[in-house]
C-alpha cells in the first residue's frame, strides 16, 4: 500500500476519533468522571486516538527524530500542537494512574482534561489547515487505449 494510501485511511481514522473523545471528555467534565464505564471508555478511545496520532507523524516522519523534525515545523499550530499533545499524554497516564489506585477523581484529571480541550482545539486547526486533503478531487475522465481521439 502506498504510504498517501496509508495516510489517508490514518486521517480519515482520526476524524471520527477526534469527535469521540472529544464527546467523551466533555461526558467526563460534566459528571465530573463519575461512572467506572464512562472513565474506561475514555481512556479506550484515548489510546485508539494516541495511537493514531503517533501513526500519522510516523506516516510523516518515519523513524527519524521527531521532537527536532517538530523543532523545524513552519506551522506554529502544529509545533504547539506536537507539545501539547506530549504533555496531554504525559497527564493522561497519571490520571489514569490515580485513578485505576483510587477511583476518584483528582486534579491531575482536571488539568489533563483542559490540555486534552486545548489539544483538540488546536487538531481543528491543524485540520482546517490542510481540509483540501479530505475533498474528494475529481478524475478527469481519460480517453480509452486503442480508441483514436478527435
Amino acid at each position: 500500500m502506498k504510504k498517501i494510501t496509508k495516510l489517508k485511511i490514518c486521517n480519515w481514522s482520526l476524524l471520527p476519533l477526534t469527535v469521540a473523545i472529544l464527546i467523551s471528555g466533555i461526558q467526563l467534565e460534566a459528571t465530573h468522571s463519575i461512572g467506572l464505564t464512562s472513565v474506561w471508555i475514555h481512556i479506550l478511545i484515548g489510546v485508539l486516538f494516541i495511537g493514531m496520532a503517533t501513526y500519522h507523524v510516523y506516516l510523516h516522519f518515519g523513524k527519524s527524530n521527531w521532537f527536532s523534525k517538530f523543532s523545524k515545523q513552519k506551522s506554529k499550530v502544529t509545533r504547539i500542537l506536537w507539545w501539547v499533545a506530549l504533555v496531554t499524554l504525559i497527564s493522561g497516564i497519571a490520571a489514569m494512574i490515580h485513578w485505576v489506585t483510587t477511583f476518584t477523581h483528582a486534579t491531575i484529571g482536571g488539568v489533563h482534561g483542559k490540555l486534552g480541550f486545548l489539544m483538540i482545539i488546536l487538531s481543528i486547526g491543524h485540520i482546517t489547515k490542510r481540509i483540501k486533503f479530505f475533498k474528494s478531487k475529481k478524475k478527469m475522465a481519460l480517453p480509452s487505449p486503442g480508441k483514436a481521439s478527435l
